[in-house]
């Protein structure tokens, strides 16, 4: 029998990292602004953090060690009928993984977050913040059902919204945090829906009861229409993970995201809010295996997502942008993997690729401190003497994220490419060129960033709008002032600390679980596989001897020559010949413009469906104030004044008014009834 864990444990790892949230955000921020001080605040924090990272490592042993399993409701909040809404933790192999990846990353961030936002006048709130952003992804990881989950959901795009926008008094940092609200209401439409349809034709929002009457929803067609039901369901759904996790067309917020600090960018792009979509389609695997129309539906639109952002990451010159455009395309290889059934090896993908991100994250955050928060990468050049920390960090985390074999992304990326190979679903080959392309554009894009950051000539006292520049992401530098020049420095112990924590596991995660993780049963009965319809998981068990002679052979597949010449490329277009890219930029100047307006997007947003949703509003307004309001609704009290005004005339309140009224009223009856005949009668005569 499976050893079991302890409830109250279970529970201590959420409500650590929020304790120290409530704690540094009322007493370090509400009472005063510094009642506890900013020692005090990210001690609390990080300490909660550790708790739960703690508690999370112990989870995650005995679940490999002993096969523990937990799945239990804590507390009803509610029964509405027959319909139970509950606070419960389910513990399984992808919750476990889930709980230590969100608590370490979050934990590199809090420490790395002293010395990035040392002098910024909301330390306190930012880990406040941070703090709350760890408990919500934990809530939504552990949930045991889908009201829990979609607390955790909408939790984590609240705290994103306050961190976007956490210096308000950017204006773009306003407009972004707005925009990622926006288009996540769009995409948590669909998830409610999707949620609104499993509840009225399940009758239960418990995963395992959910799970258990799967097969009698896909026998149910969506009523009035020839639509399988679990189809609509799963498209639902999806259209939830779209906009979490930034699939094209709802990606245009994440790149947006980078007005936030540096660390919550780390944070959200890493461990939190943009793999929630992704964990979530891997948790309702057993739905979406009934459905080949909602498998092929999330191959088109991750293998859109994994190319077109990636070209968009070749054009941009913001550090923090490229690495954004990065999580894109990566985001959108996760997805390709779930749409061909390897659910396995797209969290496979999400853990490996949470490490080396944060550490590219937290990377270029240290080199913007280091070059006086400058953000362009043209302006820099010849960082490596300055910052060799940063420097080898940087190159680690490049070469995990293109996959060089041996590094963490190498089998999680390659794993992927060869279960897009081996689907036969609709799109998959599409898919399978799609992620191809995307290795040479990756490795191009990720190492032009490092050429031109770490190599070559020394450019960062050539920038003209340097001081004008250095304060734009919103905070201040108290190196800015001590320094007795602006050459470049390497960032203090609590920035460069993360960043050698986090290029550990960039190098050896990947070698290290791929065998348990993929073809091992550390997932059993976490992730739904059906080898006999969707047999993906089966033909790479077949292809697989080993990490090593996986490693080995990776030397000669076609995505490492890929990713070599992507290399290649850009060390020659950027340290070689330099002129080069100015040339193909003139020569190509259409699809450089469609490029640096990011396929419209944006523009279609704010010029058709924003501005016409503003004349729409504006349409409504006018017949609210002239139509309603003017003419039903003023103009009925307005015929009513008429009409009392008449009547007031005549109601004078004296008796021998009325008298008089009514005499006369006689005399005009008796007229008319007597009158009149006799009158007729005359003419008639």
């Amino acid at each position: 029998m499976s050893a079991t864990l302890s409830a109250s444990t279970l529970l201590a790892i959420p409500l650590a990292p929020l304790a120290g949230a409530i704690l540094a955000g009322v007493f370090g921020t509400a009472l005063g602004g510094n009642f506890f001080g900013r020692r005090w605040s990210h001690t609390l924090t990080i300490l909660g953090v550790l708790i739960s990272f703690v508690l999370s490592a112990s989870v995650l042993l005995k679940v490999i060690q002993d096969g523990a399993r937990f799945n239990e409701t804590l507390y009803t909040w509610m029964v509405v009928g027959g319909l139970k809404m509950e606070v419960g933790f389910l513990v399984d192999g992808l919750t476990a993984m889930m709980m230590c990846v969100v608590t370490f990353v979050s934990l590199m961030v809090h420490i790395y977050t002293m010395g990035y936002m040392e002098e910024d006048d909301g330390y306190n709130r930012f880990f406040g913040y941070i703090s709350l952003f760890t408990f919500a992804m934990l809530m939504l990881v552990m949930s045991n059902n889908l009201l829990q989950l979609f607390f955790g959901w909408e939790a984590v795009g609240l705290v994103s919204y306050l961190l976007i926008g956490f210096w308000y008094n950017k204006p773009t940092a306003v407009f972004a945090n707005m925009k990622a609200f926006l288009v996540n209401r769009v995409g948590d439409f669909g998830f409610i829906l999707g949620i609104g349809l499993i509840v009225a034709f399940a009758g239960t929002l418990n995963y395992t009861e959910i799970f258990g009457k799967a097969g009698d929803l896909a026998k149910l067609s969506f009523p009035g229409t020839s639509w399988m039901l679990i189809t609509v369901i799963c498209i639902c759904l999806f259209i939830g993970a779209m906009g979490k996790s930034a699939q094209f067309p709802l990606h245009v917020w994440l790149p947006d995201s980078m007005e936030g600090p540096t660390p919550i960018s780390a944070l959200i792009h890493a461990a939190t809010m943009v793999t929630a979509g992704i964990f979530m389609v891997a948790r309702m695997s057993p739905l979406f295996e009934l459905s080949d129309t909602a498998l092929s539906f999330i191959i088109v639109i991750g293998s859109i997502t994994a190319l077109f952002m990636g070209f968009l990451g070749i054009i941009q010159n913001d550090i923090k942008r490229v690495v954004a455009y990065s999580t894109l395309s990566q985001l959108g290889y996760m997805t390709v993997a779930l749409g061909v059934s390897a659910y396995s090896v797209a969290v496979f993908h999400l853990m490996t690729h949470a490490f080396f991100k944060a550490l590219l994250f937290l990377a270029a955050g240290s080199v913007i401190m280091g070059v006086h928060h400058n953000q362009d990468i043209r302006w820099m050049g010849g960082l490596r003497k300055y910052m060799p920390i940063t420097w080898m960090t940087s190159l680690i985390g490049s070469l995990a994220l293109i996959g060089t074999p041996l590094f963490s992304g190498f089998y999680s990326k390659d794993s992927i490419i060869e279960a897009v190979h081996e689907s036969h679903l609709w799109g998959a080959g599409f898919a399978n060129f799609a992620v191809l392309a995307g290795v040479f554009v990756t490795a191009f894009y990720s190492f032009r960033m490092y050429f031109l950051v770490f190599h070559g000539k020394e450019r960062f006292d050539q920038n003209p709008d340097a001081h004008h520049e250095s304060h734009k992401d919103g905070h201040h530098d108290a190196h800015d002032e001590h320094a007795d020049d602006h050459k470049p420095h390497e960032s203090p112990w609590v920035v460069t600390m993360p960043l050698i924590l986090l290029a550990i596991p960039s190098v050896l995660i990947g070698y290290l679980t791929i065998n348990g993780m993929l073809f091992g049963d550390f997932f059993k009965d976490a992730i739904f596989v059906d080898a006999v319809k969707h047999p993906t998981m089966k033909e790479l068990a077949v292809n697989f001897h080993g990490a090593m002679e996986m490693a080995v052979h990776g030397l000669t597949t076609l995505p490492f020559w890929l990713a070599l010449a992507g290399v290649a490329s850009s060390y020659y277009m950027y340290m070689v010949n330099p002129a080069l890219p100015t040339a193909i930029k003139r020569i190509f100047k259409p699809i450089f413009t469609v490029l640096e307006n990011k396929y419209y997007f944006d523009w279609f947003n704010e010029n058709v469906l924003a501005a016409g949703a503003r004349r729409l509003g504006a349409l409504l307004w006018a017949n609210d104030k002239h139509v309603i309001d003017g003419g039903a609704v003023n103009g009925s009290w307005k015929l009513v004044n008429l009409v009392s005004g008449l009547v007031r005339r005549v109601q004078t309140g004296y008796i021998y008014h009325y008298a008089f009224w009514m005499i006369a009223g006689v005399f005009v009856l008796m007229t008319y009834f007597v009158g009149y005949p006799m009158l007729n009668q005359l003419l008639i005569k």
